[in-house]
């Protein structure tokens, strides 16, 4: 589903912002030039970078949780892509790298999840990444577990972390978001145990 996210189009403006801070071995540049095939006379094609941010609490405690799938989906595309996740800026363990010819940033905020936009705001804003090229990645309870669903824009649902990226961006509404459906919790059981409890097996394999 993350291949198609961006399309390559002739004469794309790329954000001139500062260079991704360079570190090992990982790329430092926010745009990737692809040569066109020489009946396009020997143009060049930009592709505007994403900024890829999974939602979740940092510490082991939280690691496999509901409220942490947001992590582990950006955890799955470093690992698909090999993007090492090895920088911290603006509260974020970031990661740097492309999905084909598109370059992404992948960040996975270490402040709590309630304070997610406090590295959501700053880096799309040093990166001058696009709205449109923000996708957050995180969990959601009207959601059957398992069930995914991508959306162009919307409102938080409720959801803290979703609020808190909301606001550190001036209260914009119109970034792509990716719902990771986890199901309500069971009878009478409080709302923030279950969110932070740890996946069954037979939920885990769903997921």
């Amino acid at each position: 589903m993350l291949y198609a996210l961006s399309a390559p189009k002739t004469c794309i403006s790329c954000p001139r912002g500062p260079p991704f801070p360079q570190k090992r071995q990982v790329s430092t540049r926010l745009c990737v030039h692809a040569s066109l095939p020489a009946d396009n006379g020997g143009f060049k094609v930009e592709y505007t970078p994403w900024l890829i941010v999974g939602l979740g609490n940092p510490g082991i405690k939280y690691h496999g949780t509901r409220h942490n799938v947001g992590f582990e989906m950006i955890d799955h595309i470093a690992q698909a892509q090999r993007i090492a996740m090895n920088t911290i800026q603006s509260k974020a363990l970031i990661g740097i790298g492309s999905i084909g010819e598109v370059p992404i940033l992948l960040a996975k905020p270490q402040a709590y999840m309630n304070f997610s936009g406090e590295s959501v705001g700053p880096l799309a804003a040093h990166y001058q990444v696009p709205l449109r090229h923000i996708l957050v990645i995180y969990d959601e309870m009207s959601l059957m577990n398992g069930v995914l669903r991508l959306q162009p824009k919307g409102g938080h649902g409720h959801h803290n972390g979703l609020k808190s990226v909301m606001n550190h961006l001036d209260g914009c509404r119109e970034f792509p978001r990716l719902c990771i459906g986890i199901g309500n919790p069971p009878g009478k059981m409080d709302m923030k145990a279950y969110l932070l409890q740890k996946f069954s097996p037979i939920e885990r394999e769903q997921v």
